[in-house]
């Protein structure tokens, strides 16, 4: 069995049957092409199905000198993710990853922005160039809906539902969900259309999408990150911020403003409520108004 058709194969089994998002097929596919490139190096001409635990054991020893302990984790997570899809294709009978730990890594709590951290960054938007229209309705369309950035670049004109309240959006595995925005962030993107978009040559597969750069085309990660960035200069603020960072924020300051946790977890999107927990640890009054209004001894 060769490497490039397996994987190539594997590829198809995550998009087609576990309908897993083009990013995450992409970041499991470099983990794999890290093994074939450690393979090579050492010399070593072995199939997919004939690796073993000794070897794989070789390659995360040598991984480990390069990336930090959460990387190792997802690298293993993704051997062993690649490997389980061996054995259900009855390619092998035994995954060589089972024994294998993963490094313990602390469970790091989301950076996050002050209301007035989120105003000025918006406010520091320079209007007069015909992208600022647009970078204020991408910073306010984050902040009102808590969106992933691959959310927010894929985000469809189709999927706007101004009457009603709502966006839908779909996130990892294609899963969608209708996530409610606020009326400021409905006025910003509507002004970003009719006095921006409108006189944009646009290219034919991006017709419906919502934010595009200059030449007619869909934003890209990176030029999200890269906004972020520059605005955080402009006020001199000092953390490191990205896209996530306003994620972070609006699932934070609505817990902070007294909404529950399943609420926020199904505007964000999360599987499991475990995932939108960890907001809670962000500010402990939380836990202590729980605690007040809730049990018998408060009374």
């Amino acid at each position: 069995m060769k490497w490039e058709q397996v994987t190539k194969d594997y590829k198809q089994y995550l998009k087609l049957e576990r309908g897993l998002s083009k990013n995450t097929i992409d970041s499991y596919n470099r983990d794999i092409k890290k093994l074939m490139m450690f393979l090579e190096k050492n010399n070593l001409s072995i199939s997919p199905t004939d690796l073993n635990e000794e070897i794989i054991q070789q390659f995360i020893y040598e991984i480990a000198k390069k990336v930090n302990p959460s990387s190792q984790a997802r690298i293993i997570s993704g051997l062993r993710s690649f490997f389980d899809y061996l054995i259900f294709e009855k390619y092998r009978e035994t995954n060589p990853t089972d024994l294998i730990e993963s490094p313990k890594i602390g469970r790091k709590l989301p950076d996050t922005l002050t209301e007035e951290e989120i105003n000025l960054l918006i406010a520091s938007i320079d209007l007069s160039k015909p992208q600022g229209e647009r970078n204020r309705a991408i910073l306010e369309t984050m902040y009102s809906c808590g969106l992933r950035v691959s959310e927010l670049i894929s985000l469809k004109i189709s999927d706007i539902f101004f009457d009603e309240g709502f966006i839908k959006v779909v996130g990892k595995g294609n899963k969608e969900r209708f996530v409610p925005i606020h009326f400021k962030a409905q006025k910003y993107i509507n002004s970003y259309i009719g006095s921006i978009r409108s006189h944009i040559s646009i290219v034919k597969e991006f017709e419906d999408i919502l934010f595009l750069n200059r030449r007619g085309k869909g934003l890209s990660r990176q030029m999200i990150f890269i906004l972020l960035k520059e605005l955080a200069v402009i006020i001199n603020l000092n953390k490191k911020i990205s896209p996530h960072t306003f994620r972070h924020s609006f699932a934070t300051h609505l817990l902070k403003n007294g909404a529950d946790l399943r609420s926020i977890q199904q505007m964000l999107g999360h599987e499991s409520i475990t995932t939108t927990e960890v907001y809670v640890h962000l500010d402990t009054r939380y836990l202590k108004k729980v605690v007040e209004q809730y049990h018998p001894r408060s009374s």
